[in-house]
């Protein structure tokens, strides 16, 4: 515990005896209050719409085309973090009030797994971006194969586990005091904690993950979208134009507004986080001192994962058709069972009408499935 004070006091210029409290005081309390909302959410949200896209492209597989594998991606990795670093992330950040008690291991599993979603996200989000540009901009080009597109969904998960490897190798708890002197006001802090004399390979580190998965991803995305947007809204298209060439036209309208919208929501909820990390790592004595920085500190960071939220609600509820379809056919089967067994138990005359007729009920499941 000496040592990692001596590094705290080294690194941002603070003696042990001035450490500010950061769970007292309003401040804290209403971070408290928008934290816990944000993750409930987000456990409530990607948790239910995320599992109900995922079951029902491994339920249909007529359903399984390039777009829907591509943001499937994106909901594997946010299901993952709602159902498995979300409640530990509550219990430490609202119940625990800052305090880990669940051993190093977890510590480290949660910080990696929170990393690698990000990282996950990112690259699925540039995906889709790229997989639009080509079919809008460049439709007469053959579309990508499906074993092009497995190794680029290999990609997508291959680079952010690599490079997520230092979130977990320097993940550690560390015991630091907590409003007084006393044992009785020490806490465990579960963070990505760098030595000090590391911080030049931390910082290099920090800036290579910045410029390969924000500013060059955002910087791709929004030339994609700015060359797809020309290509619909300000380019004639020869020829007499078809209601049909003109629904189409208005559907790719639609999309991209909404690929556009899940950009600009990206760079709202990442940036300020990127920002406050640079300002922290880089000018650490400008915030340090600050009673409510690290305060201020958790609530960027849970406006940042609640993207996740935004992503879910735009892709598995608004732009895509998946779970309407798996909910559709399946409110079909639940309401024929019902009309089924309400006609097996009645001994009516139009009963044996009905047994008559050209179409079984097994027929007629069929006949819905197919539609």
């Amino acid at each position: 515990m000496d040592q990692s004070l001596d590094s705290y006091d080294m690194d941002y210029g603070i003696p042990p005896d001035e450490i500010p409290d950061t769970t007292q005081g309003q401040a804290f309390f209403v971070a408290t209050i928008v934290i816990g909302v944000v993750l409930a959410c987000i456990m409530l949200i990607c948790g239910l719409g995320n599992f109900l896209f995922i079951a029902t492209l491994a339920r249909y597989k007529k359903l399984r085309n390039l777009t829907n594998l591509l943001i499937a991606n994106l909901a594997i990795s946010d299901f993952i973090v709602a159902v498995v670093c979300c409640p530990f992330l509550v219990d430490y950040y609202v119940v625990k009030k800052l305090s880990w008690d669940h051993g190093w291991v977890l510590c480290a599993s949660v910080n990696y797994l929170r990393t690698v979603s990000l990282y996950v996200s990112t690259n699925a989000l540039l995906a889709i971006a790229v997989d639009r540009y080509m079919a809008i901009v460049h439709p007469l080009r053959p579309r990508m194969k499906y074993q092009t597109a497995y190794c680029l969904i290999t990609g997508v998960w291959i680079v952010p586990i690599l490079i997520s490897i230092p979130s977990a190798y320097f993940a550690s708890e560390t015991m630091y005091p907590h409003g007084g002197t006393t044992p009785t006001t020490h806490k465990v802090f579960c963070a990505q904690i760098w030595p000090v004399d590391q911080q030049v390979y931390y910082r290099s580190y920090f800036l290579f993950v910045f410029a390969v998965e924000f500013v060059g991803p955002v910087i791709v995305m929004a030339m994609s979208y700015a060359r797809i947007s020309r290509e619909l809204w300000f380019k004639n298209v020869p020829g007499f134009q078809t209601e049909q060439i003109r629904k189409r036209l208005r559907c790719r309208r639609k999309t991209v507004m909404v690929l556009i919208g899940i950009l600009t929501a990206y760079i709202l909820c990442w940036a300020p986080y990127y920002g406050f990390t640079i300002l922290r790592d880089f000018h650490p004595t400008l915030i340090s001192r600050q009673k409510n920085s690290l305060v201020a500190f958790y609530i960027i960071e849970c406006i940042a994962m609640s993207n996740s939220m935004i992503n879910t609600f735009c892709f598995v509820s608004v732009k895509n058709t998946t779970v309407k379809h798996f909910s559709s056919v399946n409110l079909k089967r639940i309401v024929l069972l019902r009309w089924k067994s309400k006609y097996a138990s009645s001994k009516t005359v139009d009963e044996t009408d009905i047994r008559t007729s050209s179409m079984p009920v097994t027929e007629e499941v069929e006949c819905i499935r197919l539609r």
